[in-house]
């Protein structure tokens, strides 16, 4: 399938080094490493009773105090960037 994508600076030189490293094409590296992405991540999306996505189990639960701690705390979106 033929379809365009944009890449970041960073993003594209790193594909380009990855793609000469291993003698293919731009095309067949970026298909490579999302393929092995796809290998790395969960095998199956599970799904609550309600139908919501879920994150995969860690073994932490999240508990109410917990919660109502992050709401009173003061958001810095920042801590984020």
């Amino acid at each position: 399938m033929r379809t365009t994508i944009t890449l970041d600076d960073k993003t594209h030189a790193f594909a380009s080094y990855y793609a000469h490293a291993r003698g293919l094409t731009i095309s067949a590296a970026i298909d490579e490493l999302i393929r092995k992405s796809q290998a790395a991540a969960p095998a199956e999306i599970q799904y609550s009773p309600n139908g919501f996505p879920m994150f995969p189990p860690t073994g932490r639960t999240v508990t109410d105090e917990m919660v109502k701690r992050l709401a009173e705390e003061e958001f810095d979106p920042k801590q984020f960037t």
